[in-house]
Formats: structure tokens, sequence, C-alpha cells
């Protein structure tokens, strides 16, 4: 019964929080250049990216649309790697003088300690880095060979700072899934606080990558990991925001799953396309920085995002969880949108099943 009322409270929260929209994480995809070539790439950024960086001035002139920022504002610099870019201080104190924080997801691969220090003289609060497995596992996916130790030695750098809200995250996929448990040994060696663990959408270059999608039993398998790793307090494990989990729900988030994509977060992409989470279809863009004004589109766009009944189609038309899981994670929809990607709770209940009959 308790679960019944807290559900229905939180659902009412979502509800208030759709309506305000307010805007607090805002992602800057400054560059689609990367140093690495990953298989599972939702934007399939490479070296000889078709784009050029998005100049400094052309983002700050939008970010200045917004005039009475959220406390905690906070922009996210993504890419590509966003430290292929030599003016990311100046845009980090650029960004600071204006009252906002700003942190960054990165591959951890020119993250050294000259770096480490111009960047936190320059503001950075936050910073992300992506570990995928243990040495070949990560190379693999990275596609790269030396990749594992440059981005270990990153990760200490990054944990070594009390001043720095860092996080490692880890996409979770058919080689490494059984690696799990030493690299979160590894993580608490080198002082790591949080963890973050994720699994592939079949999109980008992922899409040719079968290996890279867990089995339903699998994924199972994966929620078992999080909820047992949570009840030690030695390092904050949890499952990442991309979908609904049923049961699992207070066992490997903080709280219930809530897809905040449009509703507090948006992006601004390489080509100055106004959209949320950056992985999400292009066709949802809701507007353009070089013809729009960046707050004005937040505050009257974005309606796919905020009335999602449009996902009620193909699998999602008749489920019983659909008020809690509104469709699933924004970016399981891309194609011709009929049908959701990924459904997770499906997959667990499938993997379930399995696991009763084994």
């Amino acid at each position: 019964m308790l679960s019944i009322i807290k559900q229905s409270l939180f659902r009412r929260f979502r509800e208030s929080e759709t309506k305000l929209h307010e805007l607090s994480y805002l992602f800057w995809e400054c560059t689609t250049q990367c140093n690495l070539s990953c298989l599972h790439c939702g934007s399939d950024c490479s070296q000889n990216s078709l784009h050029n960086d998005m100049p400094a001035e052309d983002f700050l002139k939008a970010l200045d649309t917004i005039k009475n920022p959220v406390p905690g504002f906070t922009v996210v610099f993504t890419g590509g790697e966003p430290l292929l870019r030599t003016d990311i201080e100046m845009c980090g104190r650029e960004i600071r003088k204006r009252g906002m924080r700003w942190s960054m997801v990165t591959n951890g691969l020119l993250y050294t300690k000259e770096r480490h220090v111009s960047l936190l003289n320059a503001g950075m609060g936050a910073l992300t880095i992506s570990l995928d497995g243990l040495q070949e596992s990560h190379n693999w996916l990275r596609n790269r060979a030396n990749s594992y130790l440059k981005t270990v030695d990153a990760i200490a750098l990054a944990a070594s700072s009390s001043r720095l809200n860092f996080d490692v995250v880890t996409c979770v996929n058919q080689r490494n899934i059984q690696e799990l448990a030493k690299i979160r040994e590894l993580l608490m060696g080198k002082k790591v606080k949080a963890w973050r663990l994720f699994t592939i959408i079949p999109i980008g270059r992922a899409v040719n990558h079968s290996e890279l999608s867990l089995t339903d039993a699998q994924f199972v398998e994966l929620m078992d990991f999080i909820a047992e790793s949570r009840k030690s307090n030695t390092i904050d494990v949890k499952f990442s925001c991309e979908g609904f989990v049923g049961n699992y729900e207070p066992k490997v988030r903080d709280s219930s799953f809530f897809c905040r994509a449009g509703i507090n977060i948006g992006s601004i992409l390489i080509d100055g396309s106004i959209s949320a989470c950056p992985n999400i279809d292009s066709s949802f863009a809701q507007g353009n920085i070089y013809t729009d004004n960046f707050y004005e589109t937040w505050e009257t766009k974005f309606q796919p995002f905020r009335n999602r009944n449009w996902t009620k189609t193909g699998k999602c038309a008749s489920c019983s969880n659909y008020k809690d899981c509104n469709g699933n994670g924004f970016h399981n929809w891309h194609g011709d949108k009929q049908q959701v990607l990924v459904c997770h709770n499906e997959k667990i209940m499938n993997g379930l099943k399995i696991k009763d009959n084994i």
C-alpha cells in the first residue's frame, strides 16, 4: 500500500516538473571530432568530422538568452571529445562569469595532470569519464589499443580532487558483463565514489554490433548486480536514467524513473539544433540557435517532450505500466517511431522467466 501511495505522489511530482519545465541542464555538443572511434557511438563521431567545432561566441550568445537561470544551472560540455578543443577553459570561465556551472563528459585520453589543474582553475565543477570494461573489453569497445591505460590514469587523477563532483560511467555489454565485480574493485581502489551503469540502445554505430546489446537474462543479471552493490556504502552504484525497470526501480536508483529530456534537460548540437539529450533522434529538433531565440524556443516549443501521449503506440499502447514509464527513455524513439526500440521492463519480465526455468 505504501509503495502505491509513493508512486502516486511521484506521478504528481513528475506532472508538476513537466508543467514548470525549468531548464537546469544544457548539453553543448561543442565538437563532433573525436580521438576514438567507439563501436557504440550514437553520434557517429570521428577524427574527420563533417562539422567544424561550434564557435564559442555562437554558443555564448544562445546561452545569454537565458536571463534568469535556475540555481545550479549547469552547462555540460560533450562531443565528440571536448578536450580536443583548446578553448574549453576560456568557455568555462565565460560560463562561470554568467553565474552558471559547467561540467564535462570525456573519454579521458587527453586528461593529463596539467589539463586537470587547468580545468579546475577554470571552474569545472563536475566530470564524467567512461570506462567500459577491463583492458581487453574496454580497448575493443573504444577501438583503440592503448585507451584503457590512459583512461584508468585519468580516473585516478580526477578521483584525487575532493572539490570535483566526479563519476565513472560504464556501457554494459555482452563482453564486459562478467567483469563488473572486478571493475567495481578497480574503481574502489582508485577512490571513485560514484559509478553509473547503462546499456546500449541500437542507434548510431551500435546498430551494426549485436553483441553490444544484453540478452534479457543478462539484463536481469545487471539489475541484480546493481541492487546487490547498492547494499554497500563503499561506492554509489546506480542504473542510468535510460528506461523504466519495473520492480527493480527502488533497488537500482535513488528515485523513480523520470526521463527529463525536454523537461529539465536541453541541448545545443553541433549544427545549432535545439533539442534535449544529444542522442535523441534529430527529427525532434525544436529549432536552431542561428535562426531562433534559444530560450524562447525552450519555453514555447518542446511539446513532444512534455506531452508524450504520442508514444502510446505499438507495445506501449496497452501497457499497464505506461503511467510510470511514459514510453520509456526518449532516445528509444528513432526511425518511424511506431514502436519503442527497447522496453527495459519487458526485458526484465522475459529474463526473470528464463531465470526461473534454469
